[in-house]
């Protein structure tokens, strides 16, 4: 399918533990969508189950102008990866979206990505609207905002020439200019910028491409990537950076939970219960016990 200009096309990767926040995601970017444009979703799809993605589905059959792609994973690593063998929790669900720009349809010069623990309160077209301005990617500033933030940032940034205050973004939204992202390899450097640093990767891929996009990035509106743990009355984009909403032990602010659930209840999840610590925990230490082994 050739792209045109009344196409939004947006990529989001999950896996089937977190499937419930794709659907909030996706209904919310659909409820507050209301100019012209057909939205193009990229479903990366980690080992997701039919019965959840047929959920997903139906939750958009009323909305022609939401169109849903749904990719294995399999069908997006190359051959023979070598995924970086850092020691966070984070899944290689994760690095899905470093190849989402290679899988769009033909003729697609832009790509917004969103981490799937977030939720969307303004139109998504304001979004696409930005003018990247030559930059291959945009972003919003992350929480330790400088490239030598002692706990978070790049740790050793010293080494690699970056000046303490170079600006860090957080890599949970990003606004990509798809033919650039290509032609760059930007996945193959991002591994190499891990592997190279490996000691001192914090944040899995974030880490990576805060390295090969260092002082080359365009910040936008941190309204677009709020932070949950942060009251703010109005913001564009809610992410649940810490424990999510559905978790007993959620901890951000309370009102962004109401507006999760405000979505979830709009799909087949409605009246989800809250899930245990015991499952999070879990969940976690099984990542990490995979990438022990693998």
């Amino acid at each position: 399918m050739a792209s045109n200009q009344s196409e939004i096309h947006v990529a989001l990767a999950s896996n089937n533990g977190y499937v419930v926040l794709m659907a909030a995601l996706i209904k919310s970017i659909a409820f507050n969508h209301h100019t012209d444009e057909n939205i193009v979703f990229y479903l990366l799809s980690d080992q997701i189950s039919k019965s959840n993605k047929d959920k997903i589905n139906s939750s958009m059959a009323q909305s022609p102008e939401i169109i849903l792609n749904w990719i294995e994973a399999e069908n997006v690593f190359p051959k023979n990866i070598k995924f970086p063998a850092d020691h966070s929790a984070f899944p290689k669900t994760a690095y899905l979206r470093l190849f989402a720009p290679a899988l769009v349809n033909k003729g697609v010069k832009k790509l917004i990505y969103f981490d799937v623990d977030m939720i969307v309160k303004s139109d998504i077209s304001q979004l696409w609207d930005i003018d990247l301005k030559g930059h291959t990617m945009a972003a919003v500033l992350d929480v330790g905002k400088t490239v030598g933030c002692v706990w978070g940032g790049i740790p050793n940034y010293k080494e690699l020439g970056l000046p303490a205050d170079a600006k860090y973004f957080n890599s949970g939204l990003m606004i990509i200019d798809c033919e650039q992202w290509v032609d760059q390899n930007i996945p193959e450097k991002v591994f190499k910028a891990m592997e190279d640093n490996i000691e001192h990767v914090n944040y899995a891929d974030q880490y990576g491409l805060n390295v090969v996009f260092a002082q080359d990035w365009l910040e936008i509106d941190p309204l677009w990537n709020w932070f949950a743990n942060n009251y703010h009355p109005n913001p564009k984009c809610i992410h649940f950076l810490d424990i999510k909403p559905f978790y007993k032990s959620y901890n951000s602010d309370p009102e962004f939970r109401k507006e999760f659930f405000k979505y979830l209840d709009m799909t087949p999840w409605k009246g989800m219960p809250l899930k245990s610590d015991l499952y999070r925990i879990l969940h976690k230490a099984i990542i990490k016990l995979k990438k022990k082994l693998f």
